[in-house]
Parts: structure tokens; C-alpha cells; sequence
């Protein structure tokens, strides 16, 4: 597991592409010297990778590549180019831009947008003002290096004399690309002026007036709605429905079989219903009557089951360091736990929806809440057997993905439905339809065991990990790095892995698997400190201060998390009664988050009243949008902590938020985020943060009542979250 990601070498070539617009603008975009080169826009301007724009009237636009989710990467990355660009943000005009294969990876998903932005989004900035700079010193015949610039206008200060951008257009345009090595990037927080500041969202007045933004919130001329009906049983297909009689309902103008493919993850089959309104669609739906074909009848129940006959087998041998059965022989201790937390759903408040449309022309063209569009235009020309270049994908802000929308399901059947219906058609699902047809996030059993000398130091682990799995392997969401520490900094360490085979459709849920195994592992840490009479702080710090060979983590960021959570924590203190504090370090996808929790006892209910966190991701682009990712994961930890996803006869048995209750706003702690502003590459938020809130909250209520919390949710114990 590495803590860092690689860039690509900045000494190459990273071919500036500069052209006067015909709309008078200046268009500067980045490409790496593997890149196709430039397009022409439908106006016949020319504007390779576009980044900014730079009008006659002096309005500067920054265009944002990455579909927005609610991570602030709208925001966030048109303010790198900004920074670099030396314009005041007051001035920016921020443009989302549709799929485009020039910008490179499109994705909200991973965390990985802004460590694949960061040097794109800074040459773009940077370059632009290069050669404003150098038109303006062929302006004034002197170097390059004594012009300066600041909100929108260079600055000689030699000779006093300064000049707006918008008057350097024609100059710039005609200079040769720079090489990057000539560009002066920057990178640490002391060098910036806008990054790190708080910056509200560029979205957030129209989210507050209710203007259209959201993929729901498309309206073309014409427009009918759909629903689509599948199988409540994964992977069934339709032997029979009443669709002519459907079709005879007030408001419909089609019903119609789609036979659908066997992938879980593509065009699943089903009927569709198509209106005037998405009510009479709906409302229609009620009466339709299909004969389904079901092909499995996996439960919960026989999960659980299989999960404890795989208990007492020796599992597959996924790691092995050192003598473990050795070290166990020898240890001052044995501690043993086993734990488990269920299946999940995304419950993003924007259910899946796309609008499509199939031009006479033979184009396809969607407007879609996607998180991955450039897969699920992949999708649509391959079920649809269309070539992607005549796909045309429109990006929406999305309400809500956690990995949800990284499947484009929605996509091909809006695709598909369009394709017959030949007017523009826009599919809504329902709550039920989102919550019964997920890709979940698996559940797991953790059966722990660990060794300790007279020091109270780890000197032997062993982890049986059952989860699921197909052909042998772990489905998506389930499978656990040999790599997570403990391994690398135990010296004897095992780790064994059983697999249940599943039918249920599984997927990256936010912090894919981390969200689910930190709240075993912390927990499980907690329980082996206590055991070896050691402060949690403190045998964690001690856990992170060696390594035996390669260290699963970088050691000096996961501790500094740690130290600052419990110093702004107050840890040590005495919290008063009925009262607990709990901690828990993780790191994944390229952040190092510690939490300290909070939590009082209310009679068989808590109260999670604050936490404090401890966050190294490299510099921080915006203040606001990080603090919102952190408060966001610890609510979404909070919250799931309490909810499940059951099966049974091959179908999921909750279906709305009645089943599947949400936490409140009452519920919710207070949230006190510190960020360690290093000079390493930023990372992304929207993920790492999650993961140690459950355990740091878990370990807390044990605290506050004596309960070990090792199941999920915490109904299994008797918890509630109270008010």
C-alpha cells in the first residue's frame, strides 16, 4: 500500500496549446506529449483541453472537467487555476464541461481527482500567466522575470507600469508554447493566496433557490418519463407482462419487455413504462403483472450460516510473517474477537435518473448524473452498439454517489429506452427501485487473535477475514490488501481468507472496504490496549513507531493525525460520568485521518456530542469543501453504523427510509476539524475521513458503558443513537 501517488515527470513537454478564439478569447489547455492534439469547438474555435478563458471584456472563465457529487472538486479545482492564474476569484466565471476525452480522466470516485488534477490544473493556471507575462515584457521590452501579476494585471514595477489581461490577448497568442520546466508551479501553502482559504461552493446560491442543476432537473422539449421495472430477485429475467394492457392506461405511450443482458452491472432485464408524466408512468406501474424467472435464493441466513461453518476451517493463507503459532506459544497474552458488520446500500438522496436522447442522425446523447461517464458511455455504445464518438454525454450535478454512480445501470437503460421510444425520455427511479437494486457494500466476518509480551507489545496476529466471492476471487468492495497494517508492523503476522459465494450485485462504496474493516481492526486494537493495561494513545503511537520490514503506511502521518486529535480532544481527561472518549487511526486512498470521539451514556441510548479529527492530505485547496467532506463522512459513519441490508429469496428485504432509517439532524455530533498543511501533493477527502469514525465512536461508547460494540449495526447491542 503506498502512501504517496506518482506524477507524471513535469520536465516533459506539456504542449500549451494557444489560440485566439473567434469570440476574441484566449484558450489555454494542457496536454502530455501522448495526447491526440487539438479539436475545433462547434463555433470553429480552436481550444485543445480547455482550462481558461480569457474574453476581450476581461471576464476570465475557468472550466471544470470533473463531474460534481457533492465534493467540491467544482469548486475546488477551478480554484488551482486561479491561485496560478493570479486572478481574484470574485471575477471567475466557472463553466462545468461535458464529456471530453482531451481532459483525460473524468471520475469522482477513489479520491484520486485531485492528485491526478493537481499538476494539470496548476500549468494550466501557471501557463496562461506565463504568456501574458511575456506578451506584456515584449510590450515593454524588458525580461520576463521582472514582471509580476496580481488580480488580473501585470506589473512592472521598474518603470510603474501595469496593463489588464485583457489587453495581452493578441500578444500571447502569437508566443511559442513554453516548456513546463520554464514554469515556476506552485505547491507549498505558504506560496498561496486563494488555496486553503474558504471559499463557498460556486453552486451553493442555486442549491439554495432550487434552480435546476441535478440530473432530475433536466427538461428538454418533448419530454416524456420512464420507469423501469426489474426483477426483485438478482438476475431474473421476464417470462411474461401485461404491457398490452399497461399500454391502454391513461398517459402512456409505451410499455415494453427489454430482454436485457445477464450482466448485474449493465442492461439488466426488465419492463419499461413510458409516459406524458412520470406520475402516470409510475401510477401505471402499480397494475403491471410480470411472471419473473428467478435463478438464485441467496440470504442472509445462510450467509450466516456459512460464515460460521468457514469459521472453524484454516481459511486460504493470504500472508504470513515471521512464526505466528510461535509467537502465540510464547506470548505474555492471548487476546481473541471476532467481528462483523452487514451489508450496506449507498442511500444517496438523488435516486439514479438519466435523460437520453437518439437524434435521427443516429447520436445519442445523455444527460447524466454519472460519477464515471466515460464507462458509462463505454456501456451505452457497447449494449447499444453504437460507436462511442457519436455518444455525447452531458455532465449534471449529481445528488449524492459514494461510489453508487460509478455503475452507469441507469445510463444504458435510459439509453436503450430512448432508443425506442425516439423522443427524448427521462428514467427516474424510485427510492425502492435505488434501495433493492444497489451494488451494496458486503459484509464481512473478522476473527482476531493477537499475542502480547510482558511489555504489552503486539507480538503475533492472525486474521481470518470471511467475506464473499465469485470464481474464487472477492467480489468488488470485499477484498483485503495482505498489505493492511497490522502486517509490516507485527513481527509475526498471518492473515487467512474464506470465501462465501454470492449473487448479490456488490460495489465501491465511499472508501471502498476501508469503511468497513477500520471498524474491526480499531476496535479490535482497543480491546488488545485494554488487555495489555496500555493508554489506546499511547499503544497506538507505539504500534506506529517500527516496522518489520516494508511499513504498510507512512508511520510519521499516521502518528502526527493521532497527537492532534488527542490533544484538541483533551485526551487523557477525565470526561465525567456516563461519559467515553474513543480513538482510531486509518489511512486509504493517499489520506491520513485520525478521529477522537465523544459519546455519552443516555439510558440504553448515546450520544456521539463531538469529534475532534486529525486530517493530513497534503495542502488543503479549500477549506470549506474540506471541512464539509470531514463532517459529511463522520455523519455518513454515524449513521450507518446503525443500518443494514438483509436478503432474503434472492431479494433485498428493505425498500424506503422507513427500513433503512437515515440518521437525523438531531443525531449528529460536532465536528472539529484540524488539518496538517504539509508540503506533500494534496490527496482527495471524500473518502479517507470515513473510515476511522465508526471505531473512534465504537471505542467511545464502550467507554461511556462497558459495551463492545463487535456487530453492526449497533441495534445488535442494544445501542440507539439518541436525540
Amino acid at each position: 500500500m503506498n502512501a504517496t501517488r506518482q506524477h507524471p515527470d513535469l520536465n516533459r513537454r506539456a504542449f500549451l496549446k494557444v489560440s485566439l478564439l473567434a469570440s476574441g478569447a484566449l484558450a489555454i489547455g494542457v496536454h502530455w506529449a501522448s495526447a491526440s492534439g487539438t479539436d475545433q469547438l462547434p463555433d470553429g474555435t480552436w481550444a485543445p483541453n480547455l482550462y481558461v478563458r480569457i474574453n476581450r471584456d476581461g471576464t476570465v472563465t475557468i472550466l471544470s472537467k470533473n463531474p460534481e457529487a457533492g465534493q467540491g472538486v467544482k469548486t475546488a479545482f477551478p480554484m488551482v487555476v486561479a491561485e496560478c492564474l493570479e486572478v481574484d476569484w470574485n471575477d471567475i466565471n466557472v463553466e462545468q464541461v461535458p464529456l471530453d476525452d482531451r481532459y483525460g480522466r473524468q471520475v469522482v470516485g477513489g479520491s484520486y481527482g485531485t492528485p491526478d488534477g493537481w499538476d494539470d490544473l496548476r500549468i494550466a493556471g501557471t501557463g496562461a500567466l506565463y504568456l501574458l507575462q511575456a506578451a506584456a515584457a515584449n510590450q515593454w521590452a524588458v525580461p520576463v522575470s521582472e514582471c509580476s501579476a496580481k488580480s488580473g494585471v501585470i506589473h512592472h514595477k521598474g518603470s510603474n507600469r501595469s496593463v489588464p489581461y485583457k489587453e495581452l490577448l493578441d500578444g500571447a497568442a502569437a508566443l511559442p508554447v513554453p516548456e513546463v520546466s520554464e514554469l515556476k508551479l506552485k505547491s507549498r501553502p505558504e506560496d498561496f493566496t486563494l488555496l486553503g482559504t474558504f471559499v463557498p461552493g460556486v453552486d451553493n446560491r442555486r442549491i439554495f433557490t432550487g434552480q435546476p442543476l441535478y440530473g432530475c432537473d433536466t427538461r428538454l422539449e418533448g419530454m416524456l418519463y420512464a420507469v423501469f421495472e426489474k426483477c426483485p430477485n438478482f438476475g431474473g429475467k421476464v417470462l411474461s407482462a401485461n404491457v398490452a394492457q399497461i399500454r391502454e392506461l391513461p398517459g402512456i405511450t409505451h410499455a415494453f419487455v427489454v430482454d436485457g443482458t445477464s450482466d448485474l452491472t449493465g442492461l439488466m432485464p426488465g419492463v419499461a413504462i413510458v409516459a406524458e408524466t412520470w406520475w402516470q408512468a409510475n401510477t401505471a406501474r402499480d397494475q403491471l403483472q410480470v411472471n419473473w424467472q428467478t435463478s438464485q435464493s441467496d440470504s442472509t441466513a445462510d450467509y450466516d450460516r456459512q460464515a460460521k461453518a468457514l469459521a472453524t476451517g484454516p481459511g486460504e493463507t493470504l500472508r504470513a510473517d515471521g512464526d505466528v503459532e510461535s509467537a502465540f506459544d510464547s506470548a505474555a497474552k492471548i487476546i481473541q474477537a471476532s467481528y462483523y458488520y452487514p451489508f450496506v446500500s449507498h442511500a444517496n438522496l438523488e435516486p439514479q435518473n438519466c435523460t437520453a436522447l437518439f437524434h435521427e442522425s443516429g447520436k445519442m446523447e445523455l444527460w447524466a448524473p454519472s460519477q464515471n461517464p466515460k464507462s458509462g458511455r463505454a456501456l451505452v455504445a457497447e449494449v447499444l452498439e453504437i460507436p462511442e464518438d457519436r455518444i455525447h454525454v452531458n455532465l449534471t450535478r449529481i445528488g449524492g454517489g459514494f461510489g453508487r454512480r460509478l455503475r452507469n445501470d441507469f445510463m444504458v437503460e435510459a439509453a436503450w429506452i430512448a432508443r425506442i421510444v425516439r423522443r427524448p425520455v427521462q428514467l427516474q427511479w424510485t427510492r425502492e427501485d435505488d434501495m433493492r437494486h444497489d451494488f451494496y457494500r458486503p459484509a464481512g466476518w473478522h476473527h482476531f487473535k493477537a499475542g502480547i509480551d510482558d511489555r504489552g507489545r503486539m507480538t503475533g496476529f492472525d486474521h481470518h477475514f470471511i467475506t464473499f466471492g465469485k470464481d474464487g476471487r472477492p467480489v468488488s468492495g470485499a477484498g483485503l490488501s495482505p498489505g493492511h497494517y497490522p502486517a509490516g508492523l507485527v513481527p509475526n503476522f498471518r492473515l487467512r481468507q474464506s470465501l462465501i459465494d454470492s449473487h448479490v450485485p456488490t460495489g465501491p462504496w465511499r472508501s471502498p472496504g476501508h469503511s468497513a474493516y477500520c471498524f474491526a481492526y480499531q476496535s479490535f486494537f482497543d480491546e488488545v490496549a485494554l488487555a495489555a493495561e496500555r493508554d489506546p494513545l499511547e499503544f497506538r503511537l507505539d504500534l506506529l513507531s517500527r516496522s518489520f520490514g516494508e511499513p504498510p503506511i507512512d508511520l510519521e502521518r499516521s502518528s502526527a493525525t493521532l497527537r492532534i486529535a488527542a490533544e484538541k480532544a483533551g485526551w487523557g481527561r477525565d470526561p465525567g460520568p456516563n461519559r467515553g472518549l474513543g480513538m482510531a487511526f486509518h489511512f486509504d486512498h493517499g489520506g491520513f485521518v485520525s478521529h477522537v470521539a465523544e459519546v455519552v451514556a443516555m439510558g440504553s441510548g448515546i450520544k456521539v456530542e463531538k469529534v475532534w479529527s486529525g486530517i493530513d492530505v497534503g495542502p488543503v485547496l479549500n477549506l470549506s469543501g474540506a471541512r464539509n467532506q470531514v463532517e459529511g463522512c463522520v455523519i455518513d459513519a454515524l449513521s450507518t453504523a446503525q443500518q443494514e441490508i438483509t436478503f432474503a429469496d434472492g431479494a433485498v428485504e428493505q425498500s424506503n427510509f422507513y427500513d433503512y432509517d437515515l440518521l437525523r439532524i438531531g443525531q449528529d455530533p460536532e465536528i472539529e476539524c484540524h488539518f496538517i498543511q504539509s508540503d506533500h501533493s494534496p490527496t482527495g477527502l471524500g473518502e479517507p475521513p470515513i473510515a476511522p469514525a465508526t471505531p473512534a465512536i465504537t471505542n467511545a461508547i464502550f467507554a461511556a458503558t462497558g459495551t463492545r460494540i463487535r456487530e453492526l449495526p449497533f441495534g445488535r447491542a442494544g445501542i440507539s443513537v439518541q436525540v
